[in-house]
């Protein structure tokens, strides 16, 4: 550095923990030698976020919160969404880019977790950053389902009706936070400002907050690894860990790779297919809402699919309570129970690499009932499909409930003292 910029640096560090935050976190963070490419999706996830933000102050520009007819008979938020499409010049991109997104962000979440799950990484001293990954995850839905509302198409407004209306289920307080959440007694107006509110700000300080929380947690313990082993243990003299290299340059630049190859499918579902088959964008939702038309067939977005068909599973009333609200209970249980998984694994060991056939098989089975659940979720409701997703269902919850139990008695193998690569 010259001495110029050096002076500036020097300026700006009694003044910011610039270059302390720059060594914390990056240059003097040691992390894992061993990653591989699963641990991509957490710097993708974050690239996700940025892509999602970015492009919503774009949308924002032009959109417009109003359920009012226009002079051609269209509400004015749906027009502003076409008028975005048709007129702003690169808007049909940023809407793309957008919609797509959301999809791009969930998967890599998705994936993310999954990793966490395969290499127990919310195993201890981890708890706390699972637990915020975790919120971040109810965080990222609650975001997902304001946003869909707000393109007020027909699956746009239909959705909400459902969604909104299960919280009617509730004992005693159900119509009225019902009615607190729409605004209104029916989905309208208010409705779709309320959630803009919480799409546009609320939601997303409140995201921005837990993965900030979630990455000083994280560089506070260290990162997990494929072999489960805390590379803090073993330290030379200079008190360096041994199977540690600095996060920069090395990961900077493994992570830039991710990102291109990211970046490649991710254009080619922008510019190709960004409906994805009527997945990412429903067909409906190019259909203005109208109140006195229901679609024949009514379903969430994808990545909300396998928690729906939990709540369509239950069917049987029990304690004096409707179906419907045993079903919100499990919709809402599926999803919190994953921040449990610090405290129901009892395995001696952290990686899949070293347990045993049997919580192998359950992870086998888990992954297999969740595909088969968020593929239910978009079809309409049959007794032949309720079945086989009451049959899911009970094997997702007995993942978690009875992990205590066969992850204590699976025949596990040492786990090394150092990482290795074998």
């Amino acid at each position: 550095m010259t001495t110029k910029s050096q002076a500036v640096l020097n300026w700006i560090d009694e003044r910011f923990p610039l270059t302390s935050s720059i060594k914390g976190h990056l240059t003097e963070y040691y992390a894992p030698k061993n990653f591989n490419f699963w641990y991509f999706f957490g710097s993708l996830a974050l690239l996700a976020l940025v892509i999602q933000i970015l492009t919503g102050i774009f949308l924002v520009m032009h959109y417009k919160p109003d359920a009012s007819l226009n002079a051609a008979g269209v509400p004015v938020a749906f027009a502003s969404v076409e008028y975005i499409m048709r007129e702003v010049p690169g808007g049909w991109l940023i809407r793309y880019l957008h919609s797509t997104g959301a999809s791009a962000f969930f998967i890599v979440v998705y994936l993310h977790m999954f990793r966490g799950l395969l290499y127990g990484s919310y195993r201890k001293p981890r708890e706390l950053i699972w637990i915020f990954g975790t919120l971040i995850f109810l965080a990222l839905m609650a975001e997902a389902f304001m946003g869909y509302l707000l393109p007020w198409g027909q699956m746009s407004f239909w959705g909400a009706q459902v969604i909104v209306n299960l919280f009617s289920a509730i004992p005693l307080i159900g119509p009225d936070l019902s009615l607190i959440i729409r605004g209104d007694f029916v989905v309208s107006d208010a409705t779709l400002n309320r959630f803009f509110s919480f799409h546009v700000i609320a939601v997303p300080l409140v995201l921005i907050g837990l993965v900030a929380a979630h990455i000083i947690a994280l560089h506070e313990v260290g990162s997990n690894n494929p072999d489960g082993v805390e590379i803090k243990k073993k330290k030379d003299a200079n008190g360096i860990p041994l199977d540690g290299i600095p996060f920069h340059p090395y990961y900077t630049v493994k992570d830039i790779v991710g990102v291109v190859v990211f970046l490649f499918f991710f254009s080619a579902v922008v510019f190709f297919a960004p409906e994805g088959g009527g997945y990412f964008l429903e067909y409906n939702n190019f259909i203005p809402a109208d109140p006195l038309k229901t679609p024949p067939h009514i379903a969430p977005v994808w990545y909300f699919t396998p928690f729906y068909s939990i709540l369509r599973a239950v069917t049987y009333p029990l304690f004096g309570l409707d179906a419907k609200f045993w079903g919100v209970v499990a919709m809402g249980a599926s999803v919190v129970i994953i921040a449990f998984l610090p405290w129901l694994d009892r395995s001696p060991v952290k990686s899949m690499r070293y347990k045993g056939p049997i919580f192998k098989f359950a992870v086998f089975v888990f992954v297999i009932c969740f595909f088969v659940l968020g593929y239910l979720g978009v079809l309409p409701v049959s007794p032949g499909r309720t079945l086989v997703s009451q049959i899911c269902s009970v094997l997702y919850f007995a993942f978690f409930l009875l992990m205590p139990w066969y992850s204590k008695i699976d025949k596990c193998k040492a786990e090394p003292e150092r990482v290795n690569f074998k």
